[in-house]
């Protein structure tokens, strides 16, 4: 019976995440389900950082979009829609789905794409001039949920300490 529960609630997705993968795959129609899936999860996590203080900063924002246009094969539209999606549904995608955006990177992704994606995590973060102590547990835990050790936050962290509002 915990099987059956298990399989369910591993292959249901919740409509503001499936949304996201939706539009990643129509805005990157040459990608391969793979790369879709890995690029919806590094949307979803970049939002989850940035909301994780139940704000989303204009310079965060912009952020955001300056990495996803990163993505070989994204379109200032595309990147305008993917922005949309996270901004209708970032309450469900800064909770329930960031733990599932990280399995995502860990079955698919290698130690450096991890590692590649907590570094920008740490800079949206810091682009609003603070990371909070709400940020900062948000980044930890993504780091823990990325396969990632403490040695690996704190060596990438180390850029913005003087930002961290725990030390001020």
């Amino acid at each position: 019976m915990f099987g059956r529960w298990n399989k369910s609630a591993t292959r249901e997705i919740a409509p503001g995440a499936e949304q996201l993968l939706q539009v990643v795959r129509r805005e990157l129609p040459d990608a391969d389900e793979t790369t879709a899936a890995v690029v919806a999860a590094i949307a979803g996590l970049l939002g989850a950082v940035a909301y994780a203080d139940r704000s989303l900063s204009a310079e965060e924002d912009r952020r955001i979009r300056r990495e996803l246009a990163r993505v070989h094969g994204m379109t200032a539209g595309g990147i305008q829609v993917i922005c949309r999606v996270l901004e209708e549904h970032i309450i469900e995608v800064s909770t329930v789905q960031t733990p599932r955006y990280c399995r995502v990177l860990v079955e698919l992704g290698d130690r450096e794409l991890r590692l590649e994606v907590l570094e920008v995590m740490l800079e949206i973060a810091a682009a609003d001039g603070v990371i909070g102590n709400v940020e900062t547990n948000v980044l930890r835990q993504v780091t823990t949920a990325l396969g990632l050790t403490q040695e690996d936050y704190n060596a990438l962290q180390e850029r913005h300490r003087a930002r961290l509002s725990v030390l001020k």
